[in-house]
């Protein structure tokens, strides 16, 4: 009598173990499909710093280098000097963002 159940006890315990494994591998593929379709799947969110500037802020880096523009075009009489001033706005925009936002902003 012992005999059999003991029996029967292993082969219980046997079917729990195949279980408990078809269960691991079910898990374990889940958690890589997983990780595969997030690394797929693009990121919500807009990546990079000028991003994080507010809507003010952005206008603000639009118009000013505009309206010193129209200042350079409205107040130089001379034309080859407006063109050189409006170069020089143009590339000296980049230097001025990062002057009045802060290098980590």
């Amino acid at each position: 009598m012992s005999k059999e159940r003991a029996r029967r006890r292993a082969e219980r315990l046997a079917v729990l173990e195949k279980e408990k494994a078809a269960r691991a591998r079910k898990v374990a593929r889940r958690q890589r499909r997983r990780e595969v379709v997030r690394k797929l799947t693009p990121r919500v969110g807009r990546p990079g710093r000028i991003y994080r500037s507010s809507t003010r802020e952005r206008i603000g880096m639009a118009l000013v280098p505009l309206l010193a523009i129209a200042a350079v075009w409205l107040l130089v009489p001379d034309v080859p000097l407006r063109i050189v001033l409006s170069i020089m706005i143009v590339i000296a925009l980049p230097v001025l963002v990062v002057l009045v936002r802060g290098r980590r902003a």
